[in-house]
């Protein structure tokens, strides 16, 4: 019957329109739109991650590396990292790139902080990296500087104000539930933007600007989002 059904609705449309849908599902095929090779690949990655992640925490039980909603821009970026530089610059008296092994040079500090996103779900990871307060003494902050900007490798931009992000020592994140970040989560590194709501834990981080425009608005802060995004 599905058969008979296909055939005679091909038969009573006219050639034109025929065409017209057979160059649609080419373009759609050669787009990568006809294919779900790509997000198999990712679901693979992240549960080969979850058989070695850790599920605690001095005591607590952690959240899932897989228990994470994509919601990003422009999906997950795969960022090659033998070309990686993170670029640190704007008011600072030298401006610096860094290697991603230079990064983990410095001294790794976890953390357990809870994210919670926007959308009205969380979740509670062991995070470790770097504390981004190491990284700023190196380059020499400029006492003009207020507001951290931070951009991304899918161009994603959000902020926060410097003082808060000593005051809250955060992280600039390579490992979650002592794994090495996927690149679904950020690699090589996300903000850890603790106290703060999701869309400022800023993933794919490839440079890092110090600025003193405390009005800075980002790319879901231009759309209306809470530029502050503390959480109550």
């Amino acid at each position: 019957m599905r058969n008979k059904i296909g055939n005679n609705s091909v038969a009573s449309k006219p050639k034109h329109l025929l065409i017209f849908w057979m160059l649609l599902l080419v373009v759609l095929f050669l787009s990568g739109c006809g294919t779900s090779n790509s997000s198999d690949a990712e679901k693979s990655s992240i549960e080969e991650l979850v058989k070695v992640e850790v599920t605690e925490y001095e005591g607590k039980d952690l959240s899932s590396i897989a228990d994470f909603r994509e919601n990003s821009i422009k999906g997950p970026q795969y960022i090659d990292i033998s070309t990686y530089r993170l670029k640190i610059d704007g008011l600072v008296e030298k401006t610096t790139e860094w290697t991603y092994e230079e990064v983990l040079d410095n001294k790794p500090y976890k953390k357990l902080v809870t994210l919670n996103c926007v959308e009205g779900w969380s979740v509670d990871i062991l995070w470790e990296g770097v504390l981004l307060q190491d990284l700023f003494a190196t380059v020499d902050v400029k006492d003009s500087a207020n507001t951290v900007i931070f951009h991304s490798e899918d161009g994603y931009t959000t902020s926060l104000p410097l003082q808060a992000i000593l005051d809250r020592e955060m992280l600039l994140a390579y490992k979650m539930n002592d794994v090495v970040l996927p690149p679904e989560r950020g690699f090589p590194f996300q903000l850890v933007a603790e106290d703060k709501l999701g869309y400022k834990w800023a993933k794919w981080i490839t440079r890092i600007e110090l600025s003193d425009d405390v009005n800075y608005k980002g790319y879901w802060e231009q759309r209306g989002f809470d530029n502050d995004a503390t959480i109550n």
